[in-house]
């Protein structure tokens, strides 16, 4: 069974409880759920990774992009939080692993938000972009 990754960055661990009006109050742990209910549904294994550390999820788009060249791994679904606007190192972690596909995701409308915002380091290295 080839697995997905749902991997969040950066205080996506807050979910239900930060910002509720932007975020809503649907916790880490429903959102888990669901995805591992759902591609379980589809014949695939979902493993979800949060970290608020920029190194730990480099690591875990290294480990996918090798699991990905094994058949092993179908791709990941990556809402980066805040490192979408900063980390150039998630863009070169991406590229880096050539073909793994990486869908960026965003639970906000990014673009509806502050300026900074409205730049992503992450979308010229992804295959495709969910906001909103």
């Amino acid at each position: 069974m080839k697995k997905i990754l749902i991997l969040n960055g950066p205080n996506l661990n807050l979910l239900g409880t930060r910002e509720p009006a932007q975020y809503g109050y649907t916790t880490l742990p429903d959102v888990e759920a669901f995805c591992k209910a759902h591609g379980e549904k589809l014949g695939y294994a979902v493993e979800c990774f949060q970290s608020n550390w920029e190194g730990a999820l480099i690591d875990k788009i290294h480990e996918y992009g090798r699991l990905h060249a094994a058949g092993e791994a179908l791709g990941v679904v990556f809402n980066p939080g805040a490192f979408t606007h900063t980390s150039i190192a998630l863009h070169d972690a991406i590229k880096g692993v050539g073909a793994l596909p990486v869908i960026e995701c965003h639970i906000s409308n990014v673009h509806a938000r502050e300026e900074f915002r409205h730049h992503s380091w992450v979308s010229p290295a992804a295959a495709g972009i969910v906001i909103g």
